[in-house]
């Protein structure tokens, strides 16, 4: 029988409902238009159009490895960050909605200064620098992380957005206090392994059977990242500059004494659109 584009996103759809798939038309959408390799646009322009047999098959096909539990960004190997598509796969954190809310209160900071240099710590895919970057006209962003196949992922993206002249990636453990080579900054920005050791089993299994575990386990409070940046990373900051990190829900009073007990001032907390205080930022002064 023949199905349109829409009719099989919609019976993708009402499966990953059925399922408990908490974003069930973004994904439903992302399968088909994956399958048909179709723009988002080319698919909403031909949803009345009747889809081939070949692309029916292969949603489902999709849909059966979803349905077990492998992210739809690594199925599809991409995923879409403030409106940024990006490459993405095992290797890094898919970028949350959550994370925005640190995108944006960076991107204002940025946009408030003549000129910035940003440094983006545990950047994963880039997400969050490659989005301060798109959105302003800074000339100075580094992306770091300790994982080589992270940072390999982090320059694709800096390739596919034709970024080179203005993002570079370098690797850094942040555990360890930050070697002055790595220069003077504007703005700090850090999303950070968070979750408590003790919690990770308990996570949702399309996170914790696949993405990577060092990403997420911010060991025996959830705080440890917090303390090394927040101590290793000061000298790094110029006078009036600003370290801002995205922290998990209940941890922003933790987060919040961590920046004091380091010498920041001015300490701020932005909440998310559920009302959770998201992201602390402090001043160096």
């Amino acid at each position: 029988m023949a199905t349109t584009y829409n009719d099989l996103y919609l019976d993708i759809r009402q499966q990953l409902i059925n399922h408990g798939i908490s974003q069930p038309s973004l994904e439903a959408r992302e399968i088909v238009a994956y399958v048909a390799g179709k723009t988002r646009e080319q698919f909403f322009r031909d949803a009345r159009i009747y889809a081939p047999d070949n692309v029916v098959q292969g949603s489902f096909e999709l849909l059966e490895r979803r349905l077990k539990g492998e992210p739809v960004a690594y199925i599809i190997g991409e995923w879409e960050f403030m409106g940024i598509p990006l490459d993405i796969n095992s290797n890094v954190l898919i970028p949350r909605v959550d994370s925005e809310v640190l995108a944006n209160c960076a991107i204002e900071w940025v946009k408030s200064k003549e000129d910035c240099r940003v440094l983006d710590l545990c950047t994963g895919s880039g997400s969050l620098g490659i989005a301060i970057a798109m959105h302003t006209d800074v000339s100075h962003v580094i992306l770091a992380d300790i994982s080589p196949k992270a940072l390999a992922v982090a320059r694709r993206n800096i390739r596919r957005h034709n970024l080179s002249s203005r993002v570079a990636c370098v690797r850094t453990d942040v555990m360890r206090p930050a070697s002055i080579s790595l220069g003077q900054y504007d703005l700090i920005v850090a999303n950070p392994p968070y979750i408590p050791s003790g919690d990770i089993a308990n996570l949702d299994p399309s996170v914790a059977n696949y993405e990577p575990l060092e990403a997420l386990d911010g060991g025996d409070d959830g705080l440890e990242f917090f303390r090394s940046i927040a101590s290793g990373y000061f000298h790094l900051l110029k006078s009036e500059a600003a370290l801002m990190f995205e922290c998990g829900m209940g941890q922003s009073n933790a987060v919040r004494d961590i920046l004091l007990r380091n010498g920041y001032s001015e300490i701020e907390t932005f909440q998310d659109t559920l009302g959770i205080e998201r992201v602390v930022a402090g001043i160096h002064t």
